[in-house]
Parts: C-alpha cells; structure tokens; sequence
C-alpha cells in the first residue's frame, strides 16, 4: 500500500514511518501542508495519514482542500493530540475516514491502516469481469476482445488488469511501478511503464472504436476511461 504521511513532527514523522514501511507499505512523509498539498498533487497514494496540529495550517484546513479538489477519493487517517468528542466529530464531519489519538500504537495504526485501504479499494474498484468488449478471466489470467483472445505476457496482463480495474482514476507512473513491479525508491524507472503501456494500448487495440482512451497525463501518470464508440462514419 502507498500511503503520503503528513506529520510536522521529526521524531514522529521518522516512528510512523518505520511502522509502515516494516509491514511492507511505502510510505512518503511530508512535514508541511504545502509540501505535502504538492506531492498528493502529482502522485498516486491508498491512505492519507494526517497530524492536526501543524506550522503552516491545520490539518483540518487540509482535509478540506482534500475533499473539495474533486481528486478521486482516498481514505484519510486523522491523528492527534485532540481526543475529546467535539475535535473528533469537527475531523470526522470534516472527511476523515477514521480517527486516532496521540499517543499512536503501532499495531492499532496498521490495522486502521489496512481497513481504510480495503475500504478505498471498494470505492474505487469497478468490475472487470466484462468491461465491454474487453473480458477479464480472473483464474486463468487471460483477457479477450469480443471473445478473441488476446496474448499478453504475465506482466501485461497485471498491468491491463490494474488499469481497468481503476478506471476513470488518474494513476501516477509511480504507483503503477510499486503495484506492479514492486519498485519504490531508487529503484524506480518509469520508462518501464511508458514502454509497457504503449504495448498494452497496441496489443489490446485500445482506442475509442472498442470505447476505451488510455491516455498520458501531463506530468503524472495515465488515466483509462470509458467513452462512447465512435459512429461509422461520424468526423
């Protein structure tokens, strides 16, 4: 799971961290709104994990931007110092997913973690099984056009299977690089992606004829999305 963390705190920032990278999360930490406001901006996340109390504004002021930039939704985390009722329903009405108060226990935030993060992939999955005319057999790894089979490597069936099942969703090269391959960090190269998805769109004859676009997205990543099949003869 790639989770953007936003906690001003060094010390806690560092804890957190740790926590979620050793239960195998990618985790990437920002200690100010603005950073972290840019970074969301440009990459692809599962959770958000937000502080309240932070130097620039509050984390409730974030949340807000969050929920009122029309982004696809993502679960949010809220922890904090403030426990009582009034700060909790103020986080909650505000488009916090789930709540947590300061002092964090590491066992307790993963499996906050882990519900939000199955109860994002709820919100945004679409069923595959038929996206027409494409279809998906999910135990035999295999997808056909209009019945046809189509021959895609294992990896090329991950990757069209990840993309479908997050259509209409802006995903970063980034996000797909972890999801697919498994690369964070230095290990990243996203020419990979560029590659791949250029030969998937060719093989699986993705165009608007079949009612799919699988377009490149400035700066960010591709977004697959349904459209209405062109008319025979129309333009």
């Amino acid at each position: 799971m790639r989770i953007a963390l936003l906690e001003d705190d060094p010390d806690q920032l560092i804890l957190i961290e740790s926590w979620l990278n050793g239960a195998d999360h990618s985790v990437v930490g920002s200690r100010t709104s603005k950073e972290f406001l840019r970074l969301i901006a440009r990459e692809t996340f599962d959770l958000y994990i937000l502080d309240w109390m932070l130097p620039d504004r509050s984390g409730i002021q974030v949340l807000r931007q969050v929920r009122g930039s029309g982004r696809d939704y993502v679960p949010v985390l809220f922890v904090t110092v403030k426990d009582d009722e009034a700060s909790v329903v103020q986080a909650l009405e505000a488009g916090a997913d789930d709540y947590m108060a300061k002092p964090l226990r590491r066992n307790e935030l993963l499996a906050r973690a882990r519900v939000l993060a199955r109860r994002g992939q709820a919100k945004s999955n679409r069923d595959i099984h038929h996206s027409e005319p494409y279809a998906f057999n999910l135990e035999s790894g295999t997808v056909s056009l209009r019945g046809e089979p189509i021959e895609l490597t294992h990896r090329e069936y991950d990757l069209a299977h990840f993309m479908f099942r997050n259509a209409g969703r802006v995903v970063s090269r980034n996000y797909i690089l972890e999801s697919i391959w498994g690369m964070h960090g230095e290990d990243l190269h996203t020419r990979t992606v560029d590659t791949h998805i250029s030969r998937l769109r060719k093989k699986m004859s993705i165009n608007e004829d079949n009612g799919w676009r699988l377009s490149a997205i400035y700066q960010h990543g591709y977004r697959l999305e349904h459209v209405e099949p062109a008319e025979p003869g129309s333009g």
